[in-house]
């Protein structure tokens, strides 16, 4: 009795572990023989299922790069076109002025929703390097903050940088980070209800954290669970400033594990956001222990 089962046991592990392939052997007619088979049906059936899914994936993978590749040059003609009206503009009457502006902007947002949907697929196909240089993450840090801080503004919000010191310069993409941060801090304006949003940025000799909290409407642990989800959106409903596809944390998250680092979060309804970004300082490192900064930092509270 104990050998058929204990060969059940291995075998339920390694098809939990992925080896699809993996059957009891049938021997007889009694209740074991019965059990393997009905093990076997089962794990025909998950294989089956799996691969249904896996196949689907690849067709949805493939039709989002071959859409977005598609749409670049018609794209291009529409946005040659647009900075034509655009240029000429107070030529026209002011009706049709407002319309040339309206499709000039349009025409942004959908360049860069395009540039999303390119970079997924990219991550999709495996064909994305990191391009790292030494970088300051304090400078990157100010740099990406003068850029928002006029959209934050406009919505209310003071952005507050929260650096104590060490060892700051690591091993980065700049570009990437840059993404990151651009992605959480417009993220934090548009949540953050025109209260103070506080970057915090620490660092010790393994790993450096970067930190955007909010004070603003958070998310529920429903919502926190998918907040990572392509396309998706905790509130679609909700007046966005910085636009955008529903891609940009799928973006960010791919952008972290590309460094070997960690981007997590933090949220309850009421009480605000909060995103680390943890990434080792020397490229190829493993992260491992734990990160610089906790989740939520607890060192500064809104005013």
């Amino acid at each position: 009795m104990v050998g058929p089962v204990r060969v059940a046991a291995n075998a339920s592990e390694k098809l939990a572990a992925g080896q699809l392939e993996e059957r009891l052997p049938v021997k007889g007619q009694d209740e074991l023989a019965t059990l393997a088979r009905s093990f076997n049906r089962m794990a025909d059936s998950l294989q089956r299922q799996i691969r249904q899914l896996a196949d689907l994936s690849r067709v949805q993978q493939r039709f989002v790069s071959d859409v977005s590749h598609e749409l670049r040059t018609p794209l291009t003609t529409i946005r040659l076109a647009g900075d034509v009206l655009y240029d000429q503009r107070e030529d026209f009457p002011p009706p049709t002025a407002r319309t040339a502006e309206l499709l000039h902007t349009q025409i942004g947002r959908f360049e860069l929703m395009l540039a999303d949907l390119l970079e997924m697929s990219r991550y999709d196909a495996g064909a994305v390097d990191l391009e790292t240089d030494p970088t300051n993450v304090v400078r990157l840090v100010e740099e990406s903050i003068a850029a928002v801080e006029p959209l934050a503004h406009g919505k209310g919000s003071e952005i507050r940088l929260v650096a104590p010191g060490g060892y700051f310069e690591a091993d980065i993409d700049a570009r990437r980070v840059r993404r990151i941060m651009q992605n959480l801090l417009g993220n934090a304006i548009d949540h953050g209800e025109a209260k103070p949003i506080v970057v915090y940025v620490d660092s010790d000799e393994r790993a450096v954290a970067i930190a955007v909290r909010d004070y603003g409407v958070g998310m529920s642990p429903a919502d926190v669970d998918r907040v990572f989800d392509r396309f998706w959106r905790a509130d679609p409903s909700r007046q966005r400033t910085t636009g955008g596809t529903g891609l940009g944390l799928a973006i960010s998250l791919e952008d972290a594990a590309l460094h070997g680092g960690e981007l997590a979060v933090w949220s309850e309804l009421g009480e605000g956001s909060c995103f680390r970004l943890t990434l080792p300082r020397h490229s190829g490192d493993e992260l491992g222990g734990l990160s610089p900064l906790p989740l939520p930092p607890d060192t500064e509270v809104a005013a």
